[in-house]
């Protein structure tokens, strides 16, 4: 049997002993080393020698004196947050949204940018990388300090292949993004479907915070929902779960292999415009539809007409995925979140009718930082505190 080195067993205790020694500080959020000591059971002078070395990494940091236990007062310790970085990006439809972040989640930079359409995959990565090039420019944050990047696309995306195997808008038709991105851009890339990301970032910073079986809704240029089932994303046998633009809502027309499905056709943003034209001729690109048609509806019978038939159409899709998952809570967003209180008491009543539990319905609250959020969070679940000593 081959021995190993012990030079080589001699370094992984050390990343060992390094990894618990991170952790408390990370647990408690300041510490000393003697407290260090007494919870990982490392001698004082070994903790106190891996600390120094840390603090040489950059991964933790002193951040004054801590209170007297009849001694000397300790010299606290604080995990460096700042000490490396993370990046999102969200394709939604018609604009890219970018953000830097610290190893807390939280932004450092932010970057927007209208598409031109129709978009083209090609230069949606271009706009990517002009986009990181902003970010680090902005942010201060140097290329070799950024962990990796988490980016939310359209369409039905492999996570385990990094392929993307619908996305009708940008043309990735069974194409190796993943792969693609990560050598434009030079960085580690995970890729997910644009909702899954904004459903994590509603669960892990929003109104999601405490529920273990969520559904997040989604109307925006398609229609689309992130599951949550025992605090695990259900993603079905091909990852294509959640794809409820394409149920039978609305009338049927004959699909072509890379149209929108039925109930998006009718009911997502572009489809309630196409419904809404000769009603709402003041409509203004970026608008809220929904919000006009409420402002119109209260003098005008064919715009209280359509509101009331969008309104009962999204309840279609909400009732039959009540029926089917059964979550404790539904997130309504996108265009949704405009509902107003008698718009949401409606749907309510409709679903009360119609299915024998109704969950409770929460409006998102993130706004267009959910998708950001969760692309941040995507990276950070990849990519644990303790993975960083890999890089030091």
């Amino acid at each position: 049997m081959r021995v190993p080195k012990k030079t080589g067993n001699s370094k992984r205790v050390k990343n060992l002993n390094k990894e618990e020694v991170l952790q408390q500080v990370i647990l408690h959020g300041q510490i000393s080393r003697a407290d260090i000591s007494k919870q990982t059971q490392l001698s004082r002078p070994c903790v106190s020698s891996l600390v120094d070395e840390m603090i040489q990494e950059g991964l933790l940091y002193e951040v004054g004196m801590g209170d007297s236990k009849g001694g000397r007062k300790p010299i606290l310790l604080e995990y460096n947050y700042q000490a490396y970085a993370i990046a999102g990006a969200i394709f939604d439809g018609s604009t890219l949204e970018m953000a830097i972040a610290d190893l807390k989640g939280e932004f450092l930079a932010r970057y927007s940018k209208r598409l031109a359409q129709p978009e083209n995959g090609e230069t949606v990565i271009e706009d990517l990388a002009a986009g990181l090039e902003r970010l680090l420019f902005q942010s201060g944050i140097s290329r070799d300090r950024l962990l990796g990047m988490g980016v939310g696309v359209q369409g039905v995306t492999q996570r385990n292949s990094g392929t993307v195997s619908f996305s009708p808008s940008t043309g990735w038709m069974g194409s190796p993004i993943q792969h693609t991105i990560q050598a434009r851009l030079g960085l580690p890339v995970i890729i997910d479907n644009d909702v899954n990301m904004m459903t994590l970032g509603e669960y892990v910073r929003g109104v999601g915070i405490g529920h273990s079986n969520v559904v997040y809704m989604y109307v925006g240029t398609g229609i689309g929902s992130g599951i949550i089932l025992d605090g695990q994303f259900y993603r079905g046998s091909r990852e294509a779960a959640g794809e409820i633009g394409f149920m039978m809502i609305g009338p049927v027309h004959n699909r072509t292999k890379r149209a929108a499905g039925v109930f998006e056709t009718h009911y997502s943003v572009p489809g309630i415009v196409q419904h809404a034209k000769g009603l709402l001729s003041d409509l203004q690109e970026g608008s809220s539809v929904i919000k006009e048609l409420i402002r119109h509806a209260r003098q005008n019978a064919d715009a209280q007409q359509l509101l009331e038939e969008v309104y009962r159409h999204w309840a279609y899709g909400m009732a039959n995925i009540i029926s089917v998952l059964n979550p404790e809570l539904l997130i309504l967003s996108g265009e949704m979140v405009h509902v107003d209180e008698e718009g949401v008491k409606r749907i309510h009543d409709w679903l009360t009718e119609w299915v024998p539990e109704v969950p409770c319905l929460e409006k998102a609250s993130l706004g267009e930082q959910a998708g950001l959020i969760g692309a941040v969070h995507s990276v950070l679940e990849a990519f644990p505190s303790t993975k960083l000593l890999d890089k030091v």
